[in-house]
Order: structure tokens, then sequence, then C-alpha cells
């Protein structure tokens, strides 16, 4: 991979399963045309699709932007949704606040924010109720990365 950054932004629908996890799809291509680590591809590809579901199903949608360069890949999806009232609950493995409507499609399990904390490298989540949510992942591409990159 080159020194080179590359930045994407991305539109994440409102409600929208058609087309939901676009984003995450699109970056996983990336990661492989530039010969990532299969393993890394995995990581991030299933972290940012969760974050990415919970935008359209939580939030009305949001923006993703990325980052990739030859030492990690940076994800912040922000959406202005209604918040996380209970950010350490929200992070129990099978806690949903997702409607019966969504579940019946096979969504909404309380699976989302468990397998972004699993999956990610470093995940950081800033939510504020009535203003929305910022979720931060990174995946270190190398595996001698330390914080400071």
């Amino acid at each position: 991979m080159s020194d080179g950054i590359i930045r994407k932004s991305f539109v994440i629908p409102a409600n929208d399963f058609t087309i939901a996890g676009e984003a995450s799809s699109s970056v996983k291509k990336m990661l492989i045309q530039l010969g990532a680590d299969p393993q890394k591809v995995k990581k991030t590809a299933i972290s940012m699709y969760e974050a990415e579901l919970n935008a359209v199903i939580h939030a009305n949608g949001g923006v993703a932007e990325v980052e990739i360069d030859r030492h990690k890949v940076f994800i912040r999806i922000k959406d202005e949704g209604p918040g996380i009232p209970d950010l350490e609950l929200a992070m129990q493995e099978g806690y949903t606040t997702a409607p019966d409507s969504i579940r019946e499609m096979g969504f909404g399990a309380g699976m989302g924010l468990p397998n972004m904390k699993r999956y990610a490298d470093k995940l950081e989540i800033t939510t504020e109720v009535g203003k929305g949510t910022v979720v931060e992942i990174t995946v270190f591409l190398t595996d001698n990365e330390k914080e400071d990159h």
C-alpha cells in the first residue's frame, strides 16, 4: 500500500434496508483491492456494518467518513438521531431498543454495539440524548501499531 491517505464519505440512508450496508461493503472492496490482510478486512467490515445499520435503524441515517492509510482504517459515523440514553446498558449483548417491525426483518438483535467493540481495535462512542451519536472505529492494518498513529 502506498503512503497516501484515501478519504471517502458516504451518506447513510434513513430506514432503507435495501441499501443499508453499502458503505461498509464499499470500504471492504477498497481494502481488498489495496491488499489488506483478510482478517483486518473482516474486522473493518463487521464493525462498520454494525455502526452503519444502527444509524439506519435508530437515527434516521447519518454520514460515514472513512480514512484509510497504510497503518489503519478510521471510520467516523455521525448521526443526528435520538442519542443513546444509557450507553453502558446498550453495550450489553442482546439489549435492543429496535421496534418489533425491525426485529421481524432480522435486524436489531442487540449485537451491534457489542460486535463493534469486539471487532474494532479502538472504539469511541460519543452520544447525547436529543442530539445524536458519533461512533469512531479504528482498525489497525499492521500488527505493530501504537495509539499515536
